[in-house]
């Protein structure tokens, strides 16, 4: 999931992506906010990077 969010989809398109409902997306990201204490997808974005989660 937060690889998707650094890549910059949308809620949307990664349930597209996924093949699940976007209200499942919204809580599976709501969850790892939580988890990682984000605040928000740049908090998340910068925390996948750090990770090596995602790659700039």
């Amino acid at each position: 999931m937060l690889r998707l969010i650094a890549e910059g989809l949308s809620n949307a398109e990664i349930a597209s992506s996924l093949f699940i409902e976007e209200t499942t997306v919204k809580t599976h990201i709501n969850n790892a906010f939580a988890k990682i204490d984000a605040r928000n997808r740049a908090d998340a974005v910068r925390y996948a990077f750090q990770k090596g989660l995602a790659r700039p």
